[in-house]
């Protein structure tokens, strides 16, 4: 019997590709197939300029593939590569008319999401915002976790859940797994730990938004989001596409990633999503011989950069191996040392994003003007 790879491949043999005379396996627009307990994952690359046409194409290849026996999940992307200098022009709206922005379709049952983000990688992002949920879950919020870091999923190690596989209802809509109280959702649920994301853009924000609109969670007072370091094309479409309640950025105290961090709020600021503040992460540390503090990556950078941009500083967490083993265990330090030390820090970034919440007024959709 053929492998579901071969099935797959077989299936999408009997669509044509426009324009070539050929399918669109044999035109070699088909990346890699990657199939996993079922759920299968792919995409189409097609020209940048006529990416709208190919949309049936992408919608007749999913359904091909959710129809082989087997498949109980289906995503398939449009990959458009862009000629330098082709990229489409916007319509030129009337002279002085103005538009309000598309409206941002929200999650049913979701109150709040907040994205947690970072200018750069390794300042201890997934780890806050995991912690940053849990602590909202201990105020008694209904809360779920999205891990949106396609490319470097560590939510599911971060809350013990390494090696599980969500289920697929009777919807055909996945349903988060649970640990610590908390609904958690993540493609490392989907591949082996070990196994790199070797994808494209759109293929990498098409599973991304699957994730976010077709999984079960059901009633939740804040959705976190952990999203990728930097600013490229996944937390663009996060910011655009989703409404987000506010995001929370990370950094540690030192210039160069401050440097990073500033370009994350602006991103935030620039699409008109309000930062909630600023974390600084791995603060100091104390040496646990002889009780002296060492800042080691600078200290106070953080607030000094929130005072300087305008906005919160959420507070401080301190280097600690603590922190480091029980996250590492996926034993994070608020579910399993709530009352210690560490736990305190995160409780009260929680308080202060809360507080902020409720005094912020509701936000209209920008409008933009066409001189």
């Amino acid at each position: 019997m053929p492998s579901l790879k071969d099935q797959v491949a077989a299936a999408l043999s009997k669509i044509t590709m426009p324009g070539t005379g050929k399918d669109i396996v044999s035109a070699g627009a088909v990346s890699d197939i990657y199939e996993k307990d079922g759920k299968v994952m792919l995409s189409i690359s097609v020209p940048a300029d006529k990416a709208s046409r190919f949309e049936p194409i992408r919608a007749a290849a999913e359904t091909a593939v959710k129809s082989i026996p087997g498949v109980t999940k289906a995503t398939v992307a449009l990959t458009a590569e862009v000629a330098p200098g082709s990229a489409p022009k916007a319509a030129p709206a009337p002279h002085g008319h103005s538009h309000a922005a598309p409206a941002k379709n929200g999650i049913p049952g979701v109150k709040s999401i907040i994205a947690v983000a970072s200018g750069k990688g390794g300042v201890g992002k997934s780890t806050t915002a995991v912690n940053f949920a849990l602590a909202l879950s201990a105020r008694g919020l209904k809360v779920g976790i999205l891990d949106a870091d396609i490319y470097g999923p560590s939510v599911p190690r971060l809350m013990g859940l390494s090696g599980e596989k969500p289920e697929v209802n009777e919807d055909r809509t996945l349903v988060p797994l649970e640990n610590f109280g908390v609904k958690v959702m993540s493609i490392g649920f989907l591949v082996e730990e070990e196994t790199p994301m070797i994808w494209r853009a759109p293929m990498a924000v098409s599973a991304l938004t699957q994730m976010l609109r077709e999984s079960a969670w059901g009633e939740l007072d804040v959705l976190v989001v952990d999203m990728p370091p930097g600013t490229g094309d996944v937390q663009l479409t996060m910011a655009q596409q989703v409404p987000l309640t506010g995001a929370v950025i990370v950094s540690t105290p030192q210039d160069l990633a401050l440097l990073d961090a500033r370009r994350g709020v602006a991103m935030f600021q620039k699409v008109e999503v309000p930062v909630l503040g600023i974390v600084e992460n791995m603060a100091y540390f104390v040496c646990p011989n002889c009780g002296t503090h060492h800042d080691i990556f600078g200290h106070g950078g953080a607030a000094q950069e929130a005072r300087r941009i305008g906005v919160p500083f959420l507070g401080e967490v301190p280097l600690e191996m603590r922190i480091r083993e029980t996250s590492d265990s996926g034993q994070p330090v608020v579910a399993t040392e709530p009352n210690g030390p560490h736990a305190e820090s995160y409780l009260a970034i929680a308080g202060r994003v809360l507080d902020t919440l409720a005094g912020k007024p509701e936000r209209a959709a920008p409008r933009i003007v066409i001189e």
